[in-house]
């Protein structure tokens, strides 16, 4: 503005409108762009959950030049011809329209990895996820939602609902908002809530989740059926791996019916294990608690000769929380994850580690994730092939089996008394309130999901891909668990932080564990920046 002018003038971007049912023709001016199927054959994949099959289409791969790939998600123009499209009621809202370049380009696209030498192609991107200039609605007021959330309480369950329904309601006018109970079953066989933001006003102060939670329950004809009969045109669902495939066949088979329903996952997993994505909301918070957890574990500890405290946390089939917990406390003298094999006895076993450290400090503190040690267990009980309701192994409990063979060999073999405290905080991390990094991370993934549903996207998972919100598609949120590569630094960084061997014996071959196309763990990339 100029400085001698003796009054201010406002002026509003223009912005480049972008025709949702275009979308596929703008890809095809790209210079050298054919649509591709990832791996570059054609023909479709199947998936089962609980019982049901169904077909997965081929995915949506556009490519460009220098090795440029777009893994695109579906749009419900892909088979709903001749869908109008109206602009965005943002642009007339007070809150949104004086913000510069607040609609999303056509073109913007998000890259899965960043960091790339002198000569790499461009590699994968994403849709970048935020609101469009054009919507396909012309009465958001007539829509209808509904949201699903399976097993297991998260830290930012109630804030993420909070941020669907009051963000529907302000930014887009939708006053039809429907909460299914009690997770995919609640589709069929249960009532439904009616949401309004003054029912959901303070549930972001609540802990667990007003929707409940369930395993089982996924008949994808009866949901359909349900989501069909009730006239609903937007679906989000809410949970980890297992209900983001759920999620998937529910999109298929609406697909198949022809039916103009979106259909969008938000990914929640306390364990971080959800592929692609940064993390999941609720382990900044799962971290945070954690650490509490330890602290009195060393408290324990460090107050009685020859203790040790033992510290049971999340992690199934991931460490990270154990990892990030450990790193964050500067406690803990030996962290155990489900990616790292460790063995008990002999040279280099953990009998000889926490032996010499009680020799050193007369005490010490060790972290174990749920999911570590396993294999060491399988041997030792019959009930290691017990499957839950999702199909999931059942894991037996490696801090009570691990506090046993402690005080067993000490006592045995080197007749000396140990004094171990094992604290198991799972509930009570579960159960608390999203810490406000983890309430500001629901809120942008809430919106995301919106504006990628009003704009009649569909298929897809919402996430921060380095840093940017994105639109990914189901089958890369449900092709594989997302998993600390020991190879990386950030374990090298723990390691060196508690002093401990890496456990690794000869009869254990060396095998990289985890996603090693990615290097360094996504989680990482946000703390170094």
């Amino acid at each position: 503005m100029d400085s001698t002018s003796s009054s201010a003038s406002l002026i509003i971007p223009s912005f480049r409108c972008f025709d949702a049912t275009n979308h596929r023709r703008y890809y095809s001016t790209l210079p050298s762009c054919s649509p591709t199927p990832r791996g570059g054959a054609g023909g479709s994949a199947s998936i089962h959950v609980m019982g049901n099959s169904t077909t997965i289409a081929d995915p949506k791969i556009v490519t460009g030049d220098c090795g440029y790939l777009l893994d695109d998600v579906a749009h419900l123009s892909d088979y709903i011809k001749d869908l109008p499209t109206y602009s965005n009621p943002l642009q007339d809202n007070p809150a949104y329209s004086v913000v510069k370049q607040y609609f999303v380009d056509v073109d913007d696209t998000v890259a899965e990895k960043i960091v790339v030498s002198k000569e790499s192609p461009r590699g994968t991107h994403f849709r970048r996820a935020g609101p469009r200039q054009k919507v396909c609605k012309s009465n958001p007021c007539l829509s209808s939602c509904m949201y699903c959330n399976m097993w297991g309480l998260c830290p930012g369950i109630n804030t993420v609902i909070r941020e669907i329904v009051c963000g529907l309601y302000h930014m887009y006018g939708v006053t039809g908002v429907l909460g299914i109970e009690g997770g995919y079953k609640g589709f069929y066989a249960r009532n439904t809530i009616p949401l309004t933001p003054k029912v959901v006003n303070d549930i972001h102060k609540r802990v667990g989740t007003i929707l409940g939670t369930s395993r089982g329950g996924h008949d994808t004809s009866k949901i359909v059926d349900s989501i069909q009969d009730r006239g609903i045109n937007q679906v989000y669902i809410i949970g980890g791996d297992g209900t983001q495939k759920g999620a998937s066949v529910i999109f298929e088979e609406i697909r198949r019916r022809g039916l103009k329903v979106a259909v969008v996952g938000i990914p929640k997993t306390i364990d971080n294990d959800i592929p692609v994505i940064d993390k999941s909301f609720g382990f900044d918070t799962a971290v945070e608690e954690a650490q509490r957890a330890i602290s009195a574990a060393h408290v324990e500890s460090e107050s009685i000769e020859n203790g040790i405290g033992l510290v049971k946390l999340m992690g199934r089939h991931s460490g990270f929380i154990a990892m990030y917990a450990t790193l964050a406390s500067r406690d803990v003298d030996c962290c155990l994850i489900p990616e790292s094999p460790f063995y008990l006895e002999g040279p280099g076993g953990l009998f000889e580690y926490i032996g010499k450290r009680l020799n050193e400090n007369a005490h010490m503190v060790i972290v174990v994730a749920e999911g570590a040690g396993q294999e060491l267990l399988s041997g030792n009980t019959c009930t290691m092939d017990n499957i839950d309701a999702l199909g999931n192994k059942q894991l037996q409990d490696v801090g009570f089996w691990i506090s046993q063979k402690i005080k067993d060999h000490f006592s045995e073999k080197q007749k000396l008394t140990i004094n171990l405290k094992y604290i198991d905080p799972t509930y009570m991390i579960c159960a608390v309130p999203s810490n406000a990094s983890d309430n500001v991370y629901c809120t942008l993934l809430a919106h995301s999901a919106i504006h990628g549903a009003m704009a009649r996207y569909t298929g897809f998972t919402v996430g921060p891909v380095n840093g940017k919100h994105s639109c990914i598609p189901f089958q890369r949120i449900t092709e594989r668990q997302n998993k600390v590569v020991i190879t990386d630094r950030m374990w090298a960084r723990c390691l060196s932080s508690t002093n401990q061997p890496s456990f690794f014996s000869a009869k254990q071959p060396f095998e990289k564990i985890g996603d090693e196309k990615h290097g360094d763990n996504h989680v990482e990339d946000l703390a170094i920046k």
